[in-house]
């Protein structure tokens, strides 16, 4: 027979590691959702407005800073949102460069970083854009309701937002990139 108060002790132990395994449940879930979202590309309430007046300075001495009178030369292409201490924006890299080399026009805005860590970031890893500017105090990003890094937008001649990705684009992502970029013309 068991000892009087033996399973009660059992009982209670249980009890005690039930919401430490419940919030890890949660977290689990939440980390599964985050890690697999179901579609990159979101509708923001900056899709279908006008890119925000920004101007950010030249963040490489050999190429030019970005701005809004960019992307109102006729030509649609990508905003791409990103910063050297970003892990997912070195995943996206190859994939930018592999639409570079299909003659994807890509813009480089680099949040809350500095020209030698771009430096050495673009170094290490290509450099996919045309022009990149630097946003160090992130006032571009918030202009354009970017919530992290990396994000690309898809941007037409005019300077219209067509689409905004979250999260590194992937190599099946270029393909309907670049189709938007066609009807973007």
């Amino acid at each position: 027979a068991a000892a009087p108060g033996e399973g009660r002790g059992m009982k209670r132990n249980w009890l005690l590691w039930l919401p430490f395994a419940l919030v890890a449940g949660l977290f689990g879930a939440f980390y599964i959702g985050l890690k697999n979202p179901d579609d990159h590309i979101i509708a923001s309430q900056m899709v279908g407005l006008s890119l925000p007046e920004f101007d950010a300075i030249p963040a490489m001495p050999d190429q030019p800073g970005a701005r809004t009178a960019d992307f109102r030369d006729g030509k649609p292409r990508l905003l791409n949102i990103f910063a050297s201490w970003c892990v997912p924006c070195v995943q996206e890299i190859p994939v930018l460069l592999q639409l570079k080399a299909q003659g994807v026009e890509i813009v480089g805005v680099a949040v809350h970083d500095t020209s030698p860590d771009l430096a050495r970031f673009l170094g290490e890893n290509g450099n996919p854009y045309a022009r990149v500017g630097l946003d160090q105090a992130g006032r571009a990003q918030m202009a354009f309701g970017s919530a992290g890094v990396p994000e690309t937008f898809v941007v037409d001649g005019r300077g219209k937002i067509l689409h905004q990705y979250v999260g590194p684009v992937a190599p099946e992502d270029v393909p309907k990139l670049i189709a938007m970029l066609g009807k973007a013309r």
